[in-house]
């Protein structure tokens, strides 16, 4: 069997120096039917490896139950990856941050709100062992000492910028070793000698992650880790978006010379990202500094490959620094996908949300989600309270993420996480007992950082000062909208559901514009696209992939908590990222 070996400073496989030009693609990221054309413009563009993560959250939406089949079927991804000629590199953290939904860690851990995360808590460790032990049943096969494709594997993931604890790191590379892991182990963390050697072990070679300042980052690296050999496992050729951000782009130009001069400092790389994708459903994440900053659906990162996997500038720049080094490549044989505008899909049904109720949970105070058992979506809060013809103050304690307000049905306000928001005035109430109503939106979990402990709900809510008892909790987890039934369309003002249906002649990739909506989701055939909030931006239109449409009839459902609408929206052929 082949043997790939970080021994001697170099990187080795059959005793061959390799140098790594690696490329992020993340399968969840992508439909399953597009991996192929992902990963034959990676090959394409010169380079020998591509690298994943791997989603907790998504392979175990349910505790115990792990999936790996559809979009999760990372052995179909590996495998075709070793079909088109690529190696492969796995980083299954358990976290990856990767601006996704809680850093990939399941929701049902915030349960419990006494486990502590990613540390020597035998709780979190026992739960992460289960998963792992799964995980690498599709993984063990495929390493290139079982005769597959699969170099190395990451043990956590920047760690070094959150903790101290090196038990936990200790245990989690044992529990790859014990589960049969034996190509080499490695760690990644941002260039600083903090981050470096709080998140190394022994037993697993320290490698970087830098977006320029090469010459300082490289000289970095080299002097934490002498031995080497050294790797650059995130370049960070774009960057993401928040809500409310201006679109990020990085010149062409610009990003091929740093990746050059990684190449030239004698460091292999992992371009991230070659292919961002897209954050499909309620999965983004987001993350917390100085504020609450929740990253839009687009996933597109300015990466080498756009979002619906076209070739970009960038695609070119890098293939010629590749050619410069190494040598000539083949043709490239790929081409960018079509892409059609399916025009006006007309909304011919609406149910609000009112009328789409289940059975409620009653509590004496507002419950968080996970305690709920739900992990995404929406949960609306309801209660009573009484007045006594003054003016009220509405305030609603630790507000997470954004809820909108109805005090009788009409609508008093949105209180928003990002902005610090609490309070809402209400004037005019009549003495005597008034409904409050709060729908509240999970806008995406921390996904870096010390804040990485973030629950979804409210902790309670005060009139004047007087906290109200004795609420009913709708979980709105949202994950299957095909049981909701639809009267006629109307604009109704207040949250709704949406339903129409379009005519595909040939499926083409398209994109979805929502304008005259105001924010929520839209779902195709079945498929959540994810979020939209058009007049927020940067991002206003949705990716619809190919495969997700069929010949003849389509069915489009959308949510919209803001009571804005429109009677019908537009599929177009081209994205609008800001």
């Amino acid at each position: 069997m082949p043997v790939f070996s970080t021994d001697n400073g170099v990187f080795s496989l059959d005793g061959k120096p390799m140098t790594i030009l690696s490329g992020a693609i993340h399968y969840f990221r992508t439909h399953p039917d597009q991996w192929r054309d992902r990963l034959e413009k990676l090959k394409d563009c010169g380079f020998n490896t591509v690298e994943t993560y791997t989603p907790w959250n998504l392979h175990e939406k349910t505790p115990g139950c792990l999936d790996f089949t559809g979009m999760l079927d990372i052995g179909r991804f590996l495998d075709t990856a070793a079909e088109v000629g690529l190696y492969a590199i796995v980083r299954p953290g358990p976290f990856i941050c990767a601006e996704w939904e809680f850093g990939g860690l399941p929701a049902d851990l915030l349960a419990d709100g006494d486990i502590r995360l990613r540390c020597r808590d035998a709780r979190f460790i026992e739960r992460q062992a289960r998963y792992l032990k799964a995980l690498f049943g599709h993984v063990v096969p495929r390493q290139v000492t079982h005769g597959g494709n699969v170099l190395m594997l990451q043990v956590e993931n920047e760690y070094g910028s959150y903790g101290d604890d090196k038990v936990y790191l200790e245990a989690m590379r044992d529990i790859y070793i014990e589960n049969g892991v034996d190509v080499p182990l490695f760690t990644s963390d941002g260039p600083a000698a903090a981050y470096i050697q709080n998140g190394r072990i022994d037993g697993t070679l320290a490698t970087g992650n830098f977006g320029g300042h090469v010459a300082y980052s490289a000289a970095q690296l080299k002097s934490l880790v002498p031995e080497g050999p050294h790797m650059c496992t995130e370049f960070w050729c774009g960057w993401f978006e928040h809500w409310g951000e201006a679109h990020h782009t990085r010149d062409a130009a610009d990003a091929a010379g740093t990746f050059a001069q990684i190449l030239d400092s004698g460091c292999s790389v992992n371009v991230y990202m070659f292919h961002g994708g897209t954050n499909f459903g309620f999965m983004n994440g987001a993350n917390y500094q100085e504020r609450y900053d929740p990253t839009v659906t687009s996933y597109d990162y300015d990466s080498v490959l756009s979002e619906a996997g076209d070739l970009t500038d960038k695609f070119f720049t890098f293939r010629k620094v590749v050619e410069e080094r190494f040598g000539a490549l083949p043709p490239v044989r790929v081409k960018n996908s079509e892409k059609r505008a399916y025009g006006k899909v007309t909304l011919d049904g609406c149910l609000p949300l009112c009328d789409a109720l289940g059975k409620p949970v009653e509590s004496a105070a507002p419950v968080d989600m996970e305690k709920l058992g739900q992990a995404y979506g929406y949960t609306l809060y309801r209660a009573s309270f009484e007045t006594y013809g003054e003016d009220v103050t509405l305030r609603v304690f630790n507000v997470r993420d954004r809820v909108n307000v109805f005090v009788d049905g009409v609508r008093a306000g949105v209180l928003y996480r990002r902005n610090g928001d609490e309070r809402l005035q209400v004037s005019g109430l009549a003495a005597g007992r008034h409904t409050i109503e709060l729908l509240n939106e999970n806008m995406g979990r921390v996904n870096y950082g010390v804040h990485l402990h973030d629950p979804k709900g409210i902790d309670g809510v005060a009139v004047n000062d007087r906290y109200i008892f004795g609420w009913e909790n709708f979980p709105l987890p949202m994950e299957d909208l095909s049981p909701l039934t639809f009267g006629p369309y109307r604009a109704c003002g207040a949250p709704a559901f949406y339903a129409g249906s379009f005519e595909v002649d040939e499926p083409a990739d398209t994109f979805l514009d929502v304008t005259g909506f105001g924010k929520g989701f839209a779902v195709v055939n079945g498929f959540n696209l994810g979020r939209f909030w058009p007049s927020e931006g940067p991002q206003k239109r949705l990716y619809v992939p190919a495969p997700v449409l069929r010949k003849g009839r389509n069915d489009i459902r959308l949510f919209e908590s803001e009571g804005q609408s429109a009677p019908f929206v537009t599929l177009t052929d081209a994205p609008d990222l800001g």
